[in-house]
């Protein structure tokens, strides 16, 4: 049975570590415990939400309702194919954790997403990626219960309609609840490289091994983000847009070292990063929070901050950006 905590401080909860405090909370350590609480007749029709790692959140205020910490734990293989691992994990399992057990398990393929902040059932809702491959690219299934249906339900890579740090929870915020993701870690391995800071390492692809390639990324992620338990972040803050082709070819007129990144269907991504450095907003402050001096994607909190002031402060680098380049940037953390 859960326990129903009360008056529950939220500041651990959530990466930028704003003060925040939930009027209940309950830890959901099994899909047993999340049947439970969604059930309970003093919570059931109180407002209420899911926070994970809280490492994709802006929490703006006290909470009036019941906070469900996901807090699951588990991970296994489950299956052995010819061309394939297929690994589970519990939603509350932490990634880069996760990540490093299936290398020491020796399953490879997801050391290109090492040290992502946050937890195994978030990383799907956000489509999570880095460094050349997104978390759809060894997606295999996961388990979700539906809040509206009452019942568990099965999602395969088509129904999670996955784009761009995107998916189907997202446009449903609240009624789906990740319990349990798997993966298919492709058989034989093969290093991706495509990412110029990673492939600059290794001479050619077999001097490159899975190990290997996970230090790199930790490495350079270590270089350039900072770490939530030093300094308050929610890591990337923005998207990197993506623009028509024309919209591209007439910047780079303008501003010749514009970068680009062709996509599929003939647009262009644009490094958001660089857009917010170029239009003046890197290591800048406004009250307790700004912009990281090593990386312009990252907003931080240097103490005694609020989403009100983080609030402020995007919306000001969105509007300098727009003015400078035309392109809208969009949040990539979910405001609570």
């Amino acid at each position: 049975m859960h326990e129903i905590l009360t008056d529950y401080p939220l500041d651990a909860c959530n990466s930028f570590g704003f003060h925040a405090r939930s009027r209940y909370a309950v830890e959901i350590c099994s899909e047993a415990d999340l049947v439970s609480a969604l059930a309970d007749p003093q919570l059931r029709n109180l407002p209420r939400r899911l926070l994970g790692g809280g490492s994709n959140i802006v929490l703006s205020a006290d909470f009036d309702g019941v906070t469900l910490l996901m807090r699951s734990a588990g991970r296994r293989l489950v299956e052995a194919r010819e061309d394939a691992w297929i690994v589970e994990a519990a939603a509350g399992e932490t990634w880069h954790d996760f990540v490093r057990w299936t290398l020491a398990q020796g399953y490879p393929g997801l050391e290109n997403l090492a040290l992502i902040p946050g937890t195994v059932g978030a990383a799907p809702v956000q489509n999570i990626g880095a460094y050349g491959i997104e978390l759809q690219d060894r997606f295999e299934s996961l388990r979700a219960f539906d809040i509206e249906t009452g019942e568990f339900v099965a999602f395969g890579g088509d129904d999670c309609a996955f784009a761009y740090r995107d998916s189907v929870f997202k446009h449903h915020p609240g009624r789906y609840v990740v319990t349990g993701v798997r993966f298919r870690l492709p058989r034989p391995w093969q290093p991706v490289l495509t990412y110029p800071d990673i492939a600059a390492i290794f001479a050619n692809a077999t001097d490159a091994s899975p190990q290997a390639v996970f230090d790199e990324v930790v490495a350079v992620r270590g270089r350039k983000l900072p770490d939530p338990a030093v300094i308050g972040n929610a890591g990337s803050f923005f998207q990197n847009p993506i623009v028509a082709a024309a919209k591209h070819e007439a910047l780079k007129a303008d501003y010749p070292k514009l970068g680009g990144y062709p996509q599929p269907d003939g647009q262009v991504k644009l490094s958001a990063a660089w857009l917010v450095e170029q239009s003046g907003f890197k290591g800048i402050r406004l009250g307790h929070v700004g912009v990281y001096d090593r990386h312009a994607l990252i907003l931080v909190n240097h103490g005694g901050g609020s989403a009100a002031e983080i609030t402020t402060l995007a919306t000001r680098i969105k509007d300098g950006v727009l003015e400078k380049f035309g392109v809208q940037l969009v949040e990539e953390p979910v405001f609570l």
